[in-house]
């Protein structure tokens, strides 16, 4: 579930290594054994299928028996920087792949008197490239997760997916990364001359998470444990893209309202002001787990990764739209919903380059996502998907073949189908967010598709879909303020780990909830315009949980080498509205986040609250509390955006270093307006200042009205 404005979610990658060898030197003589598990592997059995119609379950001492031909062709020494921090590391590089098959693989391992006997494995289902992507990009293996594997004593072991899940077939979900896991414990036995077995852990965010779990739950010995992030319910895609884009429609400008009732010293009722179609859709979407305080972002919503799934979803279930506008019992009958169908004959006046096209006139409504259809020429038939759509000026899939005076159709008959979609797939498993569209007793509201397309995706990137029955050790992070995959999704899954280990959970399982944490790992992808259109507001609500995992991936080894159990999972509650509830105070929450909370008052006798009314230039006090929850580690840094400018200063109050930190600034904002301070904080286990990795953030504000 990719954020998503972007069509092309393969997102290509370079391979960016610096090194003082030949690109194609051979391994040779530095690895004379390369191809002895190759050889070996004929006296070991092979992996057998889980079950009827399951995927091939690998163990550790299984072979493949389309992965069981490894090959090295490149070893070099090199180096790679990440770029946000400044660190450089060392490392000898070591690629290969495995006959018969397209799957590629990239080791990176550090010095010996560096190696800590782990390594570590990310992972993202349409990522074709097995080397490192220079900078920081929000999936795959790049600089940022070289550098911190190899600065904490882990080699990296990254592959390109068999090609990826587009192209790759069976191989692309699990099996090539566990093939590549398996096979760098030979090449590390070689590296560091030593039989000692090192320990593996994969992780991975959004459809990585996909499929972080299915390689769990679909090994065993292959990985000791994994970090799945922001991992969605199997039923997600594309019900949480199309939900959001019905509420998105029916709200209109009632939005803003909306975003302002649940921002900080808001009223707290979104519904006020909402007719009754718009309250009940907005119910809908809130109770299939749109997180109310994701609102903040309403003006950039747009579907999720609805535009990169919905060629599936039609290949799939291709009757969908002409049974959703012909057959009873669809919403498509409804006259309000027929009002905002569009079919609206035009004509192209002028080509802009390679994806853009101006049209000699366009109908009023919001036209991104609909279907461009060209209805008369050479590409009479072809049907493209406009983007971003401003006046008669559009974006396309493409333009080749297009010239001025084609004749085109807009037609969002699929977009609006399409919104609905979710009350036509409730899962065959009990995804709780689907029971609003069960009457009282349990039977469907709406008529059912044949074919839920979700779970079938799920398993198309993981390799079955998710049950909660994995093997090893997990830490799952998933985000409160998620837009693409919304946060009940890690309860779900906590509940089929319950009810897969009993009571047994807690030997091998934590679900830590970030707070104030979105669908990327790092603001970084918001910087870079994915999914956010660049908002430079968006440091003023979210923060990344990328330090999170990191704590997460130590944790874990933790955990698996002395026992020692990682923090609790998160406190918190499932409201009755699918909305995820965190506990108040620190020793409650648990996790590994700091809780922090901030308030203001217009003078020394006021009240402090949430929300402030003052004069220009009227001295405004804002109190600042923080904690991190028991042994999770100290506070070490405290900042302040006072004025929404985006850039986060230390203040002019020295905040202290610590467990609990307490901090008091006075500002005065010298122009009427609505202003919304914020503060925020940021820890690190060992109280480390200096140290880039591991730093976990936290943020809150207030509503300050200078009048």
């Amino acid at each position: 579930m990719k954020t998503a404005r972007k069509r092309d979610v393969t997102r290509r990658r370079v391979a960016w290594l610096s090194g003082t060898v030949a690109a194609g030197a051979l391994l040779s003589a530095a690895l004379p054994a390369a191809a002895a598990p190759g050889r070996a592997s004929a006296a070991l059995a092979a992996c057998q299928v889980k079950g009827p119609g399951g995927p091939v379950f690998i163990t550790g001492d299984c072979v493949d028996p389309q992965l069981n031909k490894p090959y090295v062709d490149v070893k070099r020494p090199g180096t790679i920087t990440d770029p946000s921090s400044g660190l450089t590391v060392s490392f000898t590089y070591v690629h290969g792949g495995f006959t018969g098959t397209n799957t590629k693989f990239a080791f990176y391992f550090p010095a010996k008197d560096k190696y800590k006997g782990r390594f570590f494995q990310t992972t993202y289902p349409t990522l074709g490239d097995e080397n490192a992507a220079p900078g920081c990009p929000e999936v795959g293996t790049s600089a940022c997760s070289v550098v911190f594997a190899l600065s904490n004593g882990a080699y990296v072991v990254s592959t390109n997916n068999n090609g990826g899940i587009q192209s790759g077939g069976l191989l692309a979900a699990f099996r090539s990364n566990a093939a590549a896991a398996k096979y760098s414990r030979v090449v590390a036995a070689q590296v560091y001359a030593t039989k000692a077995r090192p320990r593996g852990y994969i992780y991975g965010a959004s459809g990585g998470g996909y499929q972080t779990v299915g390689s769990m739950e679909n090994t065993s010995g292959v990985w000791d444990g994994a970090v799945p992030m922001v991992f969605g319910v199997p039923n997600a895609i594309p019900s949480f893209f199309t939900v959001q884009l019905l509420a998105l429609r029916l709200l209109g400008d009632k939005a803003a309202e909306v975003a302002d009732a649940v921002a900080p010293g808001g009223s707290g009722d979104p519904y006020a002001g909402l007719n009754e179609e718009q309250r009940s859709v907005f119910k809908e979407a809130t109770r299939l787990g749109v997180p109310l305080t994701a609102w903040w972002q309403y003006a950039s919503l747009n579907g999720g990764g609805l535009a990169a799934t919905e060629g599936i979803v039609r290949a799939i279930d291709p009757t969908y739209a002409e049974d959703f506008w012909s057959q009873p019992g669809y919403e498509g009958e409804e006259a309000a919903v027929q009002a905002a169908r569009i079919r609206f004959d035009t004509t192209v006046s002028a080509v802009d380059g390679d994806k853009g096209l101006t049209l000699a006139n366009v109908p009023p409504g919001a036209l991104m996502n609909a279907d461009l259809e060209i209805t008369a020429g050479p590409k009479k038939g072809q049907t493209l998907q406009i983007g971003q759509a401003t006046g008669n000026k559009l974006e396309v899939d493409k333009t080749e073949g297009i010239t001025p005076g084609t004749a085109v159709r807009i037609d969002n008959s699929w977009l609006i189908a399409f919104q609905y979609y979710q009350r036509h797939q409730i899962p065959p498993g009990h995804e709780y967010g689907w029971d609003q569209y069960l009457d009282a007793n349990g039977a469907p509201r709406y008529p059912q598709r044949k074919v839920v397309v979700g779970p079938f995706l799920n398993a198309n990137t993981a390799g079955a879909a998710a049950d909660g029955r994995f093997h090893g050790k997990m830490i799952m992070a998933e985000s409160t303020m998620d837009i693409l995959a919304y946060p009940w999704s890690g309860d779900w899954y906590r509940k089929q780990v319950q009810a897969a280990s009993g009571t047994n959970q807690s030997d091998s399982f934590r679900l830590w909830y970030m707070d104030h944490a979105n669908h990327g790992p790092d603001l970084s992808g918001y910087a870079a315009g994915i999914g956010f259109d660049r908002l430079k507001e968006a440091r003023e609500h979210n923060v990344g949980y990328l330090g999170e995992v990191q704590q997460a991936l130590l944790d874990l080894d933790a955990w698996v080498t002395k026992g020692a159990p990682p923090a609790a999972t998160t406190g918190y509650r499932i409201d009755a509205d699918t909305q995820v509830q965190l506990a108040s105070s620190a020793a409650g929450r648990h996790g590994i986040q700091p809780v922090v909370t901030l308030t203001a008052k217009a003078g020394a006798s006021a009240a402090a609250g949430p929300r402030v009314e003052v004069a220009a230039g009227q001295p405004v006090n804002l109190s600042m509390a923080a904690e991190t929850p028991p042994g999770s580690g100290k506070i070490v840094r405290t900042e302040w955006d006072f004025e929404g400018s985006g850039d986060f200063t230390a203040g002019a109050a020295k905040a202290p270093v610590g467990q609990v930190v307490r901090v008091a600034e006075t500002h005065a904002f010298a122009k009427p307006g609505v202003y919304f301070p914020v503060v925020r904080v940021t820890s690190q286990r060992n109280g480390d200042t200096h140290t880039p990795f591991g730093l976990i953030q936290n943020l809150a504000s207030v509503r300050v009205v200078v009048r």
